[in-house]
């Protein structure tokens, strides 16, 4: 028989921490969320496999609790130079500035297959997906390693076809999310808020959901329970944790009040992150190119982080970022579960409970 997926009843508290890629994401960080009862995750988006299988074991280490690895789903066919030649004249200046080259605007599917490989044989306890759905054989097959699969999900068509794929729970990612919108398809990326879109997937589908998007606080995760989720992840929350790999420049950036915007400047696909100097001259001309533009920006964006410029970098954030606080994690997973509970008792109150 397929050994027993995790499912999202056995969390102590209700707190997922978002996958984080790009940098922020952990060993330490995904450890200290599923010891404080929540689930953290790691992120294999742009990595080696074998650092991905680094930081499985390094997770393991430090916990026995369950934590989870997300994934990019292939997605989109590889960008035309018609559509990208614009975009690498105007990133020159760029490239000048920072005293860089433009990185090579190649495509790839970020080690699907090896990552997949990978995930049969060190079987976390949960693996999420990201820009896509796998396959119903390919969920069938994690199931019989005993492992549970959720989908990222922006609209309800998304949901349902999730759910017919087999999928043990949706990620229910609302607009005001920070970094890459979860959208199966980029060329229309979804723009529905998370409780709007928590009340439409209830509707829609049966699998339990799992809320994201904008929630910062105690109060926060008790709307998206309220709304329909079984549990709620957050991002931002956790970006400025001693445990995660957030930049000093982008720190300073979530601290602080700061408009945040949906672009595809830094990587071709719609990512949310907050205004800044290269955002404001490069959204525009920015197109649609997957991870092309990621592979071309990326060596500005190394220089701009080693120099401490956060006018050159991806702030991903969420809309309600400036309310972060640099705390440990598992103080943010206690202090959020015990501020929900609080909030939902007062919400009884007023509702003449």
């Amino acid at each position: 028989m397929p050994a027993a997926r995790f499912a999202l009843y056995r969390l102590i508290r209700p707190i997922v921490q978002a996958p984080l890629a790009g940098g922020p994401s952990t060993p330490a960080l995904a450890a200290a969320v599923s010891e404080a009862g929540g689930l953290g995750f790691l992120a294999a988006g742009y990595k080696r496999v074998d650092d991905v299988a680094d930081e499985i074991v390094a997770v393991r280490a430090a916990t026995r609790r369950p934590f989870g690895l997300n994934l990019f789903v292939p997605s989109g066919q590889p960008a035309d130079d018609a559509t990208v030649a614009p975009y690498v004249a105007a990133l020159r200046t760029e490239a000048e500035r920072h005293g860089v080259a433009l990185g090579e605007p190649r495509h790839d599917d970020d080690g699907w297959q090896q990552k997949l490989t990978l995930v049969h044989e060190l079987r976390p306890d949960v693996v999420s997906f990201t820009f896509g759905c796998p396959s119903g054989e390919q969920i069938a097959a994690l199931h019989a390693d005993g492992i549970a699969a959720w989908v990222t999900i922006t609209t309800p068509d998304e949901a349902r076809t999730a759910a017919a794929a087999g999928a043990d729970a949706l990620v229910v990612q609302g607009a005001e999310a920070g970094g890459h919108r979860g959208t199966f398809d980029d060329a229309a990326p979804a723009a529905i808020g998370l409780l709007a879109l928590l009340q439409l997937v209830t509707a829609a589908v049966e699998p339990p959901l799992v809320g994201a998007g904008g929630v910062m606080n105690g109060a926060g995760v008790a709307a998206a329970l309220a709304a329909g989720a079984r549990a709620v992840q957050l991002g931002s929350a956790f970006m400025l944790t001693p445990e995660a790999g957030t930049s000093a420049p982008h720190r300073a950036a979530l601290a602080a009040p700061g408009d945040t915007v949906l672009t595809r400047a830094f990587s071709g696909r719609t990512a949310r992150g907050i205004v800044n100097r290269f955002l404001a001259e490069h959204d525009e001309g920015a197109p649609r190119a997957y991870p092309e533009v990621h592979h071309l920006t990326a060596p500005l964006r190394a220089a701009a982080r080693e120099r401490g410029d956060a006018d050159a970098l991806n702030l991903w954030a969420g809309q309600a970022h400036e309310l972060a606080e640099a705390v440990p994690a598992g103080d943010i997973v206690r202090r959020l579960a015990d501020d929900a509970r609080d909030a939902l008792r007062v919400a009884a109150e007023r509702a003449g409970a």
